[in-house]
């Protein structure tokens, strides 16, 4: 064997506009954890697409083991006993986890499929594993954390040794991350290989053997874990110092501008929402914590007016019809969880996409209903100025920009509106630590300014930091409030877990 599972040299690979992957070389052993990070657009997602099967390269080889890998294909990847765990899971809700775990791989016994042999293999493997699943589970019924853990057993059935991990931890409680991490380091100690992609600095540090540091498409360095420290690791990323702390000072709460009370939405074995009541005053910012699937997308849907519920929504004490555009008229702003479903017009332009929601009205309209371009440029050019989006293009569509600054035309755009609520979901997954120091100061700056925001958010290092009142959602219930500086992270982790009624 050679000393390295997986080695890149001059790996390239060129879009309109963008260079992604500028001559990339580095290597992860065999029996390691080699993180990768940097800056959304930084080339690191395009680079393991590459690695996978999915993206053509325009320059550079691949070596597997020492030999000259050809991968044209996710196929010739497995093949060469490469696996990877996608930060969106892969998965088809409605089918039992064993049925995910051989889909595509199923053993057969003429043209029928041999079940017997596949439970044997997948119960082995989960045994192994030590992982607490049952093959039978249907995925749409297990917590976020089970159905990571079915992904990973997707690659092991398949035979993977390197293991590549896509934002692993977005969606998980400390304690599931604790059982991921442990995992990971028991899986590298056998002598497999692991690159992991993350923007939690914490995380590398924790985990991994040797971090890679990517920025502008080009390979910045590789420093030992143990040499370095997460400061280091946020200057090598961004180019320049970041504060890793949220700055803020103690919040002065003024009336109450948004309350729900007791709203109640229908689900299938229990509701989604039940009895949740919550208040939201002006120069705050109230925090929403729990493992996702727990009631915070419904929470959010009703309260923009996008899902029907029974209780009581009231804006500064006015009951508001079921309406996205009434609530968003009434002057709320919404960031929603999913930028790409929901956020951005992927096929529109930035122009276009930074007016959306306020698109049929003054001042981007004229008398008779047509656009004023020259009022759309100008106030495109703004938010993209403002709000750092990269490139400076307000013509460029929205699927070509990475997911931070993605999520950078969305918050300008929700901003800039001077909203008298901000209602926040997910802000900041997916993106890296620059953005996120970015988007933190906004969100911020926008409370100290008067406005009343709403956090939601499945990263709890996020709600602790960026919160004055904390929510605990479980099962569709507030089941606790804390005050951030009066709970620690494991007490939150077992409340989200739904272990304890209060901190």
């Amino acid at each position: 064997m050679s000393e390295y599972a997986l080695e890149l040299k001059n790996i390239t690979k060129r879009y309109p506009l963008v260079l992604a992957n500028d001559h990339i070389s580095l290597g992860v052993k065999w029996g390691e954890v080699l993180a990768l990070v940097g800056e959304n657009g930084a080339g690191k997602s395009t680079l393991m697409k590459i690695v996978y099967g999915l993206v053509t390269p325009d320059e550079g080889e691949i070596f597997v083991d020492g030999e000259k890998a050809n991968i044209k294909s996710p196929s010739d990847a497995i093949a060469l006993g490469i696996g990877m765990v996608h930060q969106h899971f892969m998965l088809v809700d409605t089918l039992s986890v064993l049925d995910n775990v051989i889909l595509g791989m199923e053993p057969k016994t003429g043209p029928a499929i041999d079940y017997a042999a596949a439970r044997k293999k997948v119960v082995a493997l989960i045994e192994e594993l030590g992982f607490d699943l049952d093959p039978d589970a249907i995925i749409e019924e297990l917590p976020v954390g089970a159905q990571q853990r079915v992904e990973i057993l997707k690659t092991l059935y398949r035979d993977a040794r390197i293991l590549i991990l896509d934002e692993p931890t977005a969606v998980l409680t400390p304690q599931e991350v604790d059982e991921l991490f442990k995992f990971l380091r028991e899986f590298a100690d056998k002598g497999h290989a692991i690159i992991l992609i993350t923007h939690k600095l914490d995380e590398v540090m924790e985990v991994s053997d040797r971090v890679t540091v990517i920025r502008d498409g080009k390979v910045v360095g590789t420093v030992n874990t143990p040499e370095t420290n997460v400061a280091e690791l946020a200057r090598m990323m961004v180019g320049r110092e970041v504060i890793l702390t949220v700055n803020k000072k103690p919040a002065e709460p003024g009336e109450v501008v948004l309350e729900a009370e007791d709203l109640f939405v229908k689900g299938g074995v229990r509701p989604k929402l039940n009895g949740v009541s919550l208040s939201v005053r002006t120069g705050e910012i109230v925090g929403i914590a729990g493992v996702e699937g727990n009631g915070q997308t419904e929470l959010v849907e009703v309260l923009t007016g996008l899902r029907p519920y029974k209780g009581s929504v009231r804006y500064n004490g006015q009951e508001l019809a079921q309406s996205a555009r009434k609530v968003r008229e009434w002057g709320v702003s919404h960031i929603p969880e999913e930028r790409n479903d929901r956020g951005l017009i992927l096929e529109f332009s930035t122009r276009h996409n930074v007016i959306l929601g306020d698109h049929y009205r003054p001042p981007f309209v004229g008398f008779w209903g047509f656009f004023k371009d020259g009022v759309i440029d100008e106030y495109a050019e703004r938010v993209v100025e403002e709000f750092d989006v990269r490139p400076r293009s307000i013509n460029l569509i929205g699927r070509r920009y990475s997911g931070g600054n993605a999520q950078k035309i969305i918050v300008g755009r929700e901003l800039a509106r001077d909203p008298k609520v901000l209602i926040a979901a997910q802000p900041t997954r997916g993106v890296d630590i620059g953005a996120i120091e970015f988007i933190h100061q906004n969100i911020v700056e926008a409370r100290d300014k008067g406005m009343a925001v709403l956090l939601v958010s499945a990263d709890l290092n996020e709600v602790m930091n960026l919160s004055d009142r904390i929510l605990v959602m479980y099962e569709g219930r507030i089941v606790g409030e804390v005050k951030p500086d009066e709970v620690t992270e494991e007490q939150m982790g077992l409340m989200m877990a739904g272990l304890e009624a209060s901190a």
